[in-house]
């Protein structure tokens, strides 16, 4: 069949048998990539981690009172008493895309159920709209093949599971979006039609930055882009009128939003696209005015002038502070000796520093083929027929190689590897798979044909491996994890109501107003499912309230009592995980698996403590200082029993260097006790008593009548 003939006409266009595969592989690797997105659902319908149960609050308030409201809304709920100003802290679009697209999709689905399905859609829809990008990057078989790759990329996918109500999946699919517009604007010959599509370019990459703030490491690669134009790009007019557009409808849009708003605006952010919008006009201006044989070298010296000006610029402002800078997350992105000064920014495992192993696990066999895209663009870009632009393919390099250096700080930014290392490896995977099939003039056509089909099996081979081993760390399989609020946030594969259970405690037992102190991790999950007030939640907006109430978990008793109390609160809730050993007759545990007892460390960096007071030489036993003299210690209903080798099941009253902990039930604090706290609830896990993985939430009513011995 010749796959030029048409096939059948719709509207005008006709329908040949090649659009036909393009859409039968864009439904593929949409359906691949939702298909492992949802694997968790067998496990329970929830909400995914802590940032969805926010999300899905603020929402929900929007859908119920409207924009307006919305827009005035100040959350008395959490941060107690401060509160906070939800459009001036939150990813807006998310909410508002939410919200628009229940009230058209959402038909007769509770709002809950159609926000845990949302990024799963979404985050799927986004393997379309990179075919586009990578398509105009490098041709359409380029485009299915990034299409494909996204559907099983790891750091895409684990960060737009079912229930990932959370700014990456809308975030990237409106900066990729934004991208391909801008990209496929700049290279329409149509101007009208250019000038719709950077226009809109602009204002899509504007909702992904109010959707989501990592979207503002796409403007480092269109800064630098833009700064190149006048190098590989010869219609200067074109280009003087439009790319100022596309900056300009950027920050207009951006300008809208309280986040990020004007301190982006007029910021770093802003000025790493207005500055190298000004460049290129000065480079087009002085290559139009140098005599010939000139131009470059003239314009190169413009280029050079700008980057010494505006590297001082940045050296002075670290000083002077005359200009907004980012926050300290993104700052770390692109300085990554940033790393160690921030315990609380370091204490969140999604900011933990990739190592080799996350990137060979992360990326596989996208490091080969995104190493070969890279040699490709390097050494044919310029030649007779090939078939990747000298502009696409400088934004092809440029986006890969920033995006693989700002993904080396964050294991959560490896999104930005994961999406270079996809245009990369896509666009040299199709042009050496088209000079590899086009090859006609080979004298023995059985040859030829047996080389091609093992070329094809080779590539195949490669992009299948992945999904399949090693048996339980695969690309498919590494997803296949329950939500934390069925397990906790632990390292058990298990499922239990232990939380929910929790929170329908909180919601009918104890007063409207009051206040649960707990450790900022399950902030948005007590205010929301319970619908109670919180000290601090997962937005960590005040760093010294945290402080605060690590500083309190690690006092004696009765000063965290007062330091609690200080702070209005009205109730303490721990989490503890661990297993129960099978020792018939006996009832020993070990604690560990995801916890507050394996955050403890944490509470210390943060609180400024030094850590050989609490903790023995590995760094997670608690010494006897943090057992009997701290809250924390004491609200853990455990005790240690002793210590034991458990590869040669030696045993020690005290603590060995290499020994596990074995400990036994032990409340301190039980209900009715007269004491500074008083046991309120505890969990069923911790009650059933049963062998294995045990999962224990506390709640403590701080006693308001307690009067301390000194």
């Amino acid at each position: 069949m010749n796959a030029q003939a048409p096939l059948f006409k719709v509207s005008g266009f006709d329908f040949r048998p090649n659009h036909l595969l393009v859409i039968g592989v864009l439904i593929l690797a949409f359906s691949i990539s939702m298909m492992i997105r949802s694997q968790n659902a067998d496990y329970g319908f929830e909400l995914n981690e802590f940032d969805p149960f926010y999300n899905f609050r603020a929402t929900e308030y929007l859908v119920e009172n409207g924009l307006a409201e919305y827009f005035s809304w100040h959350d008395d709920m959490s941060w107690h008493p401060e509160g906070r100003n939800i459009s001036a802290t939150s990813q807006v679009m998310q909410h508002v895309t939410a919200a628009a697209t229940y009230h058209a999709f959402g038909g007769g689905s509770s709002l809950y159920d159609f926000t845990i399905v949302f990024p799963a859609v979404f985050g799927s829809l986004t393997a379309v709209i990179i075919f586009a990008l990578v398509r105009v990057l490098g041709g359409t078989a380029a485009g299915l093949f990034a299409a494909l790759f996204y559907s099983v990329s790891i750091p895409i996918i684990t960060r737009g599971t079912l229930g990932w109500f959370k700014s990456e999946p809308l975030g990237l699919f409106y900066g990729l979006l934004g991208l391909y517009l801008f990209l496929s604007g700049i290279r329409s010959d149509n101007r009208n039609i250019a000038l719709a599509k950077v226009v809109s370019g602009g204002v899509f990459l504007g909702f992904g930055l109010a959707s989501w703030g990592g979207i503002q490491f796409f403007i480092i690669p269109l800064g630098m882009f833009i700064l190149v134009l006048p190098f590989v790009r010869r219609d200067f007019r074109f280009l003087i009128q439009i790319v100022p557009v596309f900056v300009a409808s950027l920050l207009i849009t951006i300008a809208m939003f309280e986040r990020p708003g004007m301190g982006f605006v007029l910021g770093f952010g802003g000025l790493s696209l207005i500055v190298p919008a000004l460049c290129m006009i000065g480079c087009i201006l002085v290559q139009k005015i140098s005599k010939d044989g000139h131009q470059r070298r003239n314009a190169l010296v413009v280029l050079a002038a700008v980057i010494v000006l505006g590297s001082s610029l940045i050296a002075i402002n670290a000083e002077s502070q005359f200009l907004p800078m980012p926050s300290f997350r993104y700052l770390n992105a692109i300085n990554p000796f940033l790393t160690t000064t921030n315990p609380l920014t370091d204490s969140v495992s999604e900011h933990a520093t990739p190592t080799i192993e996350h990137s060979f696990l992360f990326h596989s066999v996208l490091l080969i083929f995104g190493g070969l895209g890279v040699w490709i663009l390097f050494s044919k870009t310029g030649k007779e027929n090939f078939p990747v632009s000298s502009d696409m393919a400088a934004f092809s390099l440029i986006v890969g190689l920033t995006g693989v250096y700002v993904s080396s700080v964050f294991l959560r930014l490896e999104m930005f590897a994961s999406v270079s290392l996809i245009i990369l490896a896509s666009v040299g995977l199709s042009v050496i798979t088209k000079e590899f099939v086009s090859k006609s003039d080979w004298r023995r056509p059985l040859r030829l044909r047996i080389v091609k089909a093992s070329y094809v099996s080779g590539i195949v081979l490669f992009l299948i491996a992945p999904l399949m081993v090693p048996a339980n760390a695969n690309w498919i399989s590494v997803a296949d994890v329950p939500s934390p609020i069925l397990n906790g946030g632990t390292g058990f594969a298990v499922v239990t109501d232990d939380w929910k259970d929790t929170f329908a405690w909180l919601e009918s037992n104890t007063p409207e107003d009051s206040v649960i102190a707990a450790w900022w991790d399950y902030g948005y999950w007590i205010t929301t499912m319970s619908d109670r007030k919180t000290l601090a939640d997962n937005a960590t907006m005040n760093g010294t309230r945290i402080a605060n109430i690590a500083k309190a978990f690690l006092a004696p008793p009765d000063l965290a009592w007062e330091s609690l109390r200080d702070m209005d609160a009205d109730y303490v809730l721990i989490f503890v995980a661990g297993q129960k050993l099978n020792i018939p007759g006996e009832s020993y545990y070990i604690l560990g698996g995801g916890g507050d007892e394996s955050k403890k460390q944490w509470f210390m960096r943060i609180a400024g403590e030094p850590l050989p007071r609490y903790l023995h030489s590995d760094g997670l036993s608690g010494t006897d200082h943090f057992w009997q003299n701290t809250l924390m210690g004491n609200l853990t209903p455990f005790s240690v029993e002793g210590y034991v080798n458990m590869a040669t099941n030696q045993q020690s009253r005290d603590y060995v260097p290499g020994y596990a902990g074995i400990y036994t039930k032990d409340v301190k604090y039980p209900a009715g006790g007269d004491g500074p706290f008083r046991l309120a609830y505890s969990s069923s896990s911790f009650n059933d008593d049963k062998i294995g993985p045990v999962i224990g939430v506390f709640v403590y009513e701080i006693n308001h009548g307690y009067v301390p011995e000194n």
